[in-house]
């Protein structure tokens, strides 16, 4: 509900060999993870870089409508979840237990390294979680903290030194392509910004809303945002640039701020799982293995669904005069 995507990360070992387990498709580990995160997000009434950030920049109370706004996250955290669960059951591959127990047997060892492991991994989730809350960590020390849990594992787990480093190696070869995919669209955003390119898109596509309906030109803000959220990943980004031209222009046409802000993030937020320029996303589904056509052919009739319930979300809103 905070848009921290990057933190999930970390855990997709676990929640790789869990799927697995089960007898779930890895997808299963994407969606129940950065997905569930995206869709939590987009909804919250709490998240500060969209909301917060949106409330701040369009001089509304911060947390202001957020009873409205939880009426919407509760049906749409369930409708991903079910989305997520019916996917999982309709391809999941029951494991053999017989096959498990001939070739997945380990030695005492190798259980007593793999416990080992675990440990160092719930202590250093516990100061991840202190370091966070209490000393206000950064992306930095938080990297730090997993690169010291990275090494502590492979040579607690057996592998070595040359083990170890082939491992972090192994690991940036499956997310070197999301790594240039990241850096080529922050090269276009950088490249617009510099040049003082977006503002004037945003302008030219935001002029004619002036001209609509109330309800269209809101459903017209969340069509600008969804396609501004390709060259511009980055929510709090968006909202800075956005929300101080958009919010005048609802006093202009009759249109509450708090609709303005709605519009921007169901649009934005829900933007999150398709765009290829998502980096916590991509990442994902390097490290899984799930190629970024696959999850769009999963994600898609959930996101529409998604959006429609956000689309149903901001028209509410006008109606209920919020």
């Amino acid at each position: 509900m905070e848009n921290m995507g990057e933190e999930i990360v970390p855990l997709v070992p676990v929640l790789l060999v869990l799927m697995r387990r089960l007898g779930y498709p890895v997808i299963t580990a994407v969606a129940a993870s950065i997905g569930a995160a995206i869709v939590g997000a987009a909804f919250s009434p709490i998240n500060p870089f969209q909301v917060g950030i949106a409330q701040k920049l369009a001089q509304l109370p911060l947390l202001s409508g957020g009873g409205y706004r939880m009426a919407l996250l509760v049906p749409a955290v369930a409708l991903w979840i079910a989305g997520t669960m019916r996917h999982a059951i309709r391809h999941r591959v029951v494991p053999s237990a017989l096959a498990e127990d001939a070739g997945q047997a380990v030695d005492a060892p190798a259980g007593q390294r793999h416990g080992l492991v675990l440990l160092l991994l719930l202590v250093m989730f516990s100061f991840f979680g202190y370091g966070v809350v209490a000393l206000g960590w950064d992306f930095d020390q938080m990297g730090a903290l997993f690169f010291a849990l990275g090494v502590g594992a492979g040579l607690l787990g057996g592998l070595g030194l040359s083990g170890t480093a082939e491992g972090f190696v192994t690991g940036f070869r499956d997310i070197a392509f999301s790594a240039l995919l990241i850096g080529f669209a922050r090269a276009i955003f950088v490249v617009l910004e510099q040049g003082h390119i977006v503002d004037t898109i945003v302008q030219g596509m935001s002029a004619p809303l002036a001209n609509l309906p109330v309800t269209f030109s809101a459903l017209g803000m969340m069509v600008v945002q969804t396609a501004l959220h390709l060259p511009i990943p980055s929510v709090s980004g968006q909202a800075t640039l956005t929300m101080p031209l958009f919010a005048p222009l609802a006093d202009l046409i009759g249109m509450s701020r708090q609709v303005v802000v709605l519009a921007f993030q169901y649009a934005a937020g829900l933007c999150e799982l398709i765009t290829p320029t998502n980096g916590a996303l991509l990442a994902m589904l390097a490290i899984c293995g799930v190629r970024f056509d696959q999850w769009l052919k999963f994600v898609w009739p959930l996101y529409a669904l998604l959006l429609a319930l956000g689309v149903a979300g901001v028209v509410g809103a006008i109606w209920l005069g919020i």
